[in-house]
C-alpha cells in the first residue's frame, strides 16, 4: 500500500501522526508527510485509520 498526501488539502492537524507516528509526521512546513514508501501488511490497519480520520481528506491510498 502506498499513501500520499494531497498538499492542497492538508492543513497539518496531525491526526494521522497521532494515530500512526511511525507512518506520518507533520513537517516544519506544517504539512503531514508519509515516512514510509510502501506500507506493509502489518501497518495497513493503522494507515487506514489515519486516512479515515483525516478531517481534510488529504490522505489517499493505492494498492
Amino acid at each position: 500500500m502506498k499513501v500520499t498526501v494531497n498538499e492542497d488539502r492538508c492543513v497539518g492537524h496531525g491526526i494521522c501522526e497521532s494515530i500512526a507516528p511511525d507512518l506520518f509526521a507533520v513537517g516544519d512546513d506544517g504539512l503531514s508527510h508519509v515516512l514510509v514508501d510502501d506500507i506493509g501488511e502489518d501497518r495497513r490497519e493503522a494507515a487506514a485509520k489515519a486516512i479515515a480520520a483525516c478531517p481534510s481528506q488529504a490522505l489517499n491510498s493505492t494498492e
